[in-house]
């Protein structure tokens, strides 16, 4: 899977997660990302989406 939205370009995020005792490790934050059937150029193509672009209409799916 490719971990990034083809709309918007969210991708993997890195930080750290940091326990009651202060410790700190690293951690990761991945988008919610759907392989959706979705016209692009006037076509069908199936691509990654996040759900923030589905939701919010960035997306024409092709039913």
């Amino acid at each position: 899977m490719s971990k990034r939205c083809e709309v918007c370009g969210k991708q993997k995020q890195y930080g750290n997660s940091i326990s009651f005792s202060h410790r700190r490790g690293n951690r990761t934050w991945s988008p919610n990302l759907q392989r959706v059937l979705a016209k692009v150029n006037g076509s069908n193509k199936r691509i990654y989406v996040c759900t923030r672009c589905l939701r919010s209409g960035k997306v024409q799916r092709a039913l």
